[in-house]
């Protein structure tokens, strides 16, 4: 391993003043509360729950195709960004699934951070070659470090001091959970920052929220949908009105066949982009699936990538194809680039008004090694 990592648990220090959350005398706090940790659990619980499948229980999927298709968004994103030699931390990263595309990237070390108990398990057992539909595969050539805990309630720099500074950041399909509450969309943005060189890029794929709410108005009543997925907002929303002045908390409940079946939030990207700036980030680019999927087919290598993975058949005997369906759900997401251009963050940043941050010490969120 290149760096010593100690078991550490959270800090109770919190993040600084919001510019969302209007306060005459700039001393809003933002505690969380035990609803909040409710559904972190529960989220947690689900991607716990689901097993490793093997190759042919994958294959029967019925979202194969767009399970291909975010791989090679995500296969892209790696190949655009990572360089050869790069330390890479990887936020909400699951079972491990992207641990051979950073292996192709040449990383030179990986940290890689999971809610879910289960998922972790998983991604130690992908990693170290143990599972059965992976022993046929030679060992990583990186070392790793797997930690279970929230890393949007928990306080990284201090867990992670000896790994860092690190040269890319990924967070895939995941960053939409830290916007229940604004204190945790400011950890997770406070984190990345904080552990990221200046310089180092921030890559990655969430909800869009622009269309979601389009098509939750178009919607006759509060749930929208099609065979493989369907959304459902809560009566509270039932005027379809959103204020930017409150982009924090705004739940819908997902449900995606074979793949997810739990609470969500709204990330409005021009607030999140607002908010990263706060944090010493720059956009790069943000691109919904459909665009990313136009652009980056007209490259070769890329195109090439597509056949291979099978996201639109193989243009061989696979002559199958992603579904009308699964294309509509690929809408519902974008791909986001930041690039951090500020110097490394510091929680004690002496230019904002910081406030007591509840301690984050409980089972559910202390860091754990694997």
């Amino acid at each position: 391993m290149k760096r010593g990592y100690p078991e550490s648990l959270s800090s109770s220090l919190g993040p600084p003043q919001s510019r969302f959350k209007h306060n005459p005398q700039g001393d809003a706090q933002f505690p969380e509360d035990e609803s909040t940790k409710i559904f972190a659990r529960k989220v947690a619980d689900h991607y716990s729950a689901r097993t490793n499948q093997t190759l042919e229980e994958r294959e029967a999927s019925p979202i194969i195709h767009l399970k291909k298709l975010n791989n090679w968004i995500k296969s892209v994103l790696i190949q655009l960004y990572a360089r050869k030699g790069d330390a890479v931390l990887d936020l909400a990263c699951g079972k491990g699934g992207d641990l051979i595309k950073w292996d192709k990237a040449k990383v030179e070390y990986y940290v890689g951070v999971d809610i879910a108990e289960g998922s972790m398990e998983d991604c130690r057992t992908r990693y170290n070659g143990d599972a059965d539909h992976h022993q046929r595969r030679k060992k990583f050539t990186f070392p790793a470090r797997l930690l279970c805990g929230d890393c949007f309630e928990v306080r990284l720099d201090k867990v992670l001091a000896n790994d860092a500074p690190f040269d890319i950041c990924s967070c895939q399909f995941a960053m939409h959970y830290s916007w229940s509450t604004e204190a945790r969309a400011r950890r997770a943005l406070a984190n990345v920052s904080a552990l990221l060189r200046p310089g180092g890029t921030f890559i990655g794929t969430m909800p869009d929220a622009n269309v979601i709410i389009k098509k939750l108005r178009e919607a006759e009543g509060m749930a929208f949908g099609n065979s493989v997925y369907w959304i459902q907002f809560d009566e509270e929303f039932s005027d379809k009105k959103f204020k930017s002045s409150s982009p924090f908390g705004i739940k819908y409940k997902f449900h995606l066949e074979d793949a997810v079946d739990c609470p969500e939030w709204i990330v409005p990207f021009h607030l999140f982009k607002s908010l990263a700036e706060e944090y010493g980030f720059e956009l790069v680019f943000v691109k919904n699936s459909h665009e990313f999927v136009h652009e980056y087919m007209k490259r070769p290598e890329f195109l090439e990538l597509m056949r291979r993975l099978g996201a639109l058949g193989d243009g061989n005997q696979d002559q199958t194809t992603l579904s009308p369906e699964e294309w509509e759900v690929a809408y519902l997401y974008l791909a986001f680039v930041l690039k951090k251009v500020g110097p490394i963050c510091s929680y004690l940043c002496i230019c904002y008004v910081h406030h007591a941050f509840s301690s984050c010490l409980s089972n559910s969120f202390t860091i754990r090694s694997y």
